[in-house]
């Protein structure tokens, strides 16, 4: 996660040969997924997670690379804090300690070696209510298993909450230091017609050979030719960051994050 700035004015960085990113028809009809299989559903009627995935859990709390970001630092699991489950609902909180430090919680299926949840193509979608109020930064990703020579990265969904009615969808690439290859950057932003925080929504990114798609509550919103550095095994995070150069003085402490289910698809 990161030029997050930049992205979000707008800032299109096409290359690897020129953007032919587009927004989608939203008048298709609603996503099926029949001739599909369901792969991965965790719907949170329990939370099986530790630090590092030591012993093996199904999600680690940290990202497999020891990478933070944002302006609250995401925490070890504890009691309470910052991941509760109730009524099968997965609550992440940030708050703000009585030091003035913010802590948070994010949620990634794969550890850093390799073990866990991951998948080449499919359909991927996460159930979810963001929190209200400026500052705050929910997103639901996929990142690449295989980092050796550069980053894939999908953006499902970034929500800033000084813009209660847009989200933001991103794809990237990432290059490593040594690597021949350019960097790639695109966003997508989704307008709306009511408050995201009011409510739970559905959001998904479809990934096949020709094309990624983004959706919203089942609706087609944005499609991006699928470059080669996506046709790999990628895995989900879902976390409450703050800020992404956005100031946090008015973010409610605390904040939280709903999540009713994260599952993935494979075409049978």
């Amino acid at each position: 996660m990161g030029v997050r700035a930049l992205l979000y004015a707008g800032l299109c960085l096409c290359l690897l040969g020129g953007c032919a990113a587009g927004a989608a028809d939203t008048t298709e009809a609603e996503l099926d997924l029949d001739g599909f299989r369901m792969t991965f559903d965790e719907p949170f009627d329990s939370l099986d997670v530790s630090a590092w995935g030591k012993p093996r859990t199904r999600w680690i709390a940290h990202t497999p690379w020891n990478g933070d970001f944002g302006d609250a630092k995401f925490t070890d699991p504890m009691d309470k804090f910052p991941f509760t489950i109730e009524n099968g609902i997965l609550r992440i909180e940030a708050r703000r300690g009585d030091d003035g430090v913010w802590r948070s919680g994010l949620l990634a299926s794969v550890d850093p070696d390799g073990n866990g949840f991951s998948q080449k193509y499919g359909y991927f979608e996460a159930r979810m209510k963001v929190p209200p109020g400026k500052g705050v930064w929910p997103a639901f990703w996929l990142v690449g298993v295989d980092r050796t020579d550069h980053t894939p990265e999908i953006d499902v969904l970034e929500y800033y909450g000084h813009e209660p009615k847009r989200f933001s969808s991103a794809v990237h690439i990432w290059p490593k230091e040594h690597s021949e290859l350019k960097p790639w950057h695109d966003v997508h932003h989704t307008r709306v017609d009511e408050v995201l925080a009011d409510d739970y929504h559905l959001y998904g990114v479809m990934i096949d050979e020709q094309e990624t798609v983004f959706y919203f509550d089942r609706r087609p919103v944005w499609r991006v030719p699928t470059p080669e550095q996506y046709k790999v095994r990628v895995f989900p995070l879902v976390n409450l960051a703050l800020g992404s150069g956005w100031p946090i003085e008015e973010t409610p402490n605390p904040s939280h994050l709903y999540v009713d289910y994260v599952r993935a698809w494979a075409r049978e």
